[in-house]
Parts: C-alpha cells; structure tokens; sequence
C-alpha cells in the first residue's frame, strides 16, 4: 500500500472513531467555530477535517509569530472572540499571570506515552496551577547539508565560526533562539543572562554574522541550504531539513512522495540547543471551553500527532511516542537520537521586559546592515511559511 493510501486509510478510521467517541451534545449556532491562535503547521486540513466532522464545527484560526502577539490579541479581544492558543509553552505563566487563560485538569491529558522531560508541566504552570500542556516540539541547533560538511565537525556548537565556513552560512532571523544560541556557545546560561554578558554576546553574533552570507526567515533558510547556497543554517533543525523536497519545499506525508534528501540533516551539538514547545491552552474568555477542552485533547492523539509532524508548514517532533510514523519519517526527525538532544538541549528561556529590550537592541545593532532577503523562488512560494521575525518570533514560521 503507498503512503498516501495508508494515510488516507487511517484518516478515515481516526474520522469513524472520533465519530464515535468524541462528539459533543448538538451544538448551538454560536458553537459552529472554533477559534484558534496558532502557528501556521496547525492549519492543513488533514489535521483539521476529522475533528471538524466529528464535532460538525469549523475551525476558524489566525497565524501568530509571536507570542508578543498573541498577548496583544487576547489582550484586546472581546470575551468570545478566541477559544484556543497555541504558542510556546513557557510562555504560559506570564498569560495565565495576567488572567488570560483558563486552568487546565491534569486529567484530562495524561502524560503515558510523552516524553518526560517534555510532559513537565512546570513549563506550562502558574502557581501550581496547569494553563498548558505539550504538543509538538523541536530545536533551534543546526541544520547543515553533510554531503560538504562533516557530520563530526557539527556536534561541537562553535563549527558555524571556523574561517573555512565563510560565506556559507544562513542564519535564521529570530533574536533569541538565536542569541540563546550563540550564549551556549559562550559557555553561558540563556535563561540566566546579565548585563555583564552583552558585550561577549554582541561580539561573538558579529562573528557569527560575518561568515554568513545570509539571515533569513524559514522559507528562505529551508531554500538556501535546499539549492546550496548555504551548507549550514544556525538556528535550524528538523524544521529546516525533514520533508523538504529537491526544490526546496515542505511536503507533508499525504502528498507523492518526494526525492528523499539524505545530505540535508541537523543535529545538537554536545554543548546544545533551544529547544521550543509548543503548547496547547484554552483562552479564559472563551464561550465554548468543552469544544475546546475536545481540539485540545484531539491535537494530542496519537492520529492527529502525527499529522503535526509532517504538516505542509514545516515539519517537527510529536509530543506524543505513539504517533503512526513510517521508518522514512522517523528517520527525517531522527526519531532514535531524541533522548540525547533533549537531554542537550534548553528550554525556548523566557527573560524579563529588561533584559528583553537589551537583547533585541544587541541584535539590531548586529544585523541592521543585513541586506534584504532575495526575492522568494515559485518553489518557495509553493507551500504557505509566514516568517520569522527578528522583532520576536519564536518559532519556525512560525515555537521548538
């Protein structure tokens, strides 16, 4: 049986059985939408359409590139407006904080067939209280093609530096995973910076900045390394490498299968990585909490994991182990090496408004001769990727 007939067979199983077992009471007319803030691989509508038909609702959802933004969002919404928000998880507490969102039942998500590093819900709480749980993660490390750079070279994290890399580099542009980055590179704790820290940091991203030829948002990272502009992207991961095709586009598991791309690869070096979360929360103002309590609990199964894993946006790990990946997809987001990277890697930091203000202060300073971004090719335009941000994104544009 193809992959695609395989998918299509378990779509419509998953369809059948959350027929069975998830649909709600009938629905009044203010129920027919459900309101989502999310990260663009949340948007295909494999993942959408059983839940949809299960629970006869349309999911309506606006991108987010950051999660400044979805705190001005909520912040301005009228009660109703939004019922779930996906965003990196340890952004949580500062929402909840400030009365956003609504507390979550510990129960209601069990944590069986979740890593454990990532199902801590530490990440996700608020004086003791549980406002969200874990869904898709991945890291900001390095993603590099090894048929021209040694796979050994890249586990030590000051690689991308070396002479012999100039002008075949990429950067992602998003302030602080990269920052986060270059401080582990320095030795340093990115979710313990001090003032004292800057100069170093400032210096060591110049370096960075001078061996790259560019600084880029995901299309254009995912594009470089995929027509070999660059050899290595700081910053990617299996969101740069995993399922991208021979001309440079993310294609999810449901489409015909593409060249496979054995030279595009990443890793964390053994000094480590970022790692960002995607976490699921409901809005406190929300009108339609059970519905939402239901999509939250579906993004979770084992079905609906796996069709985050392989979204058309870009590709990542499933919170859950149990996700029905074939051996080539597992491969892709090196299923087998994830104990170790998790292990190597920290948490996406959160900083305070200070330090915040400093650090993207320090970026601009680097980056503001940074030239424009080359116009997108058709091959990077085939499949939607909103951009990275470097005045706060977080996430593969979209957070790993």
């Amino acid at each position: 049986m193809s992959a695609r007939s395989r998918r299509s067979a378990l779509a419509a199983a998953t369809a059948f059985s959350l027929l069975a077992a998830m649909a709600p009471a009938p629905l009044r007319a203010a129920d027919e939408v459900l309101n989502v803030l999310t990260w663009c691989d949340h948007e295909d509508p494999e993942l959408l359409g059983p839940f949809e038909q299960a629970n006869r609702v349309r999911i309506h959802f606006k991108d987010i590139d950051s999660t400044g933004a979805v705190r001005g969002i909520l912040r301005q919404a009228q009660a109703g407006d939004w019922d779930v928000v996906i965003m990196e998880e340890t952004a949580a507490p500062q929402l909840a904080a400030a009365g956003l969102l609504a507390p979550l039942d510990p129960a209601d998500f069990p944590n069986t067939d979740i890593p454990p590093a990532i199902a801590n819900p530490a990440g996700g709480s608020y004086q003791g209280q549980l406002y969200s749980v874990p869904e898709k993660y991945g890291f900001h490390a390095v993603a590099f093609n090894q048929a021209r750079v040694p796979a050994a070279e890249m586990d030590d994290i000051n690689a991308p530096w070396q002479p012999r890399h100039n002008g075949r580099i990429a950067i992602y542009d998003s302030y602080l995973p990269i920052l986060s980055y270059v401080a582990l590179a320095l030795g340093l704790d990115p979710a313990h910076l001090t003032e004292a820290d800057l100069p170093a940091l400032h210096d060591k991203l110049a370096a960075l900045r001078a061996n790259a030829t560019l600084v880029g948002d995901t299309a254009t990272v995912q594009q470089a390394l995929a027509d070999g502009q660059v050899d290595i992207v700081v910053g990617g991961g299996g969101w740069t490498t995993a399922g991208v095709d021979e001309g440079g586009t993310v294609t999810t598991a449901d489409a015909h299968a593409p060249q496979p791309r054995p030279d595009l690869t990443f890793t964390v070096p053994r000094q480590g990585g970022i790692r960002w979360q995607h976490g699921i929360s409901i809005v406190e103002a929300s009108q339609r909490k059970a519905l939402a309590l239901a999509f939250a609990r579906y993004l979770r199964t084992p079905e609906a994991q796996a069709r985050l894993a392989t979204s058309s946006c870009y590709w990542g790990m499933p919170a859950n182990t149990r996700a029905p990946l074939d051996d080539t997809t597992r491969a892709a987001l090196h299923w087998a090496q994830q104990p170790a990277y998790i292990a190597a890697s920290h948490p996406f930091p959160i900083v305070d408004d200070a330090m915040d203000a400093k650090l993207r202060a320090l970026w601009a300073d680097v980056m503001k001769d940074t030239p424009a971004a080359s116009p997108p090719t058709p091959a990077s335009m085939a499949t939607p990727q909103p951009a990275g941000d470097a005045a706060g994104a977080d996430r593969p544009q979209a957070q790993p």
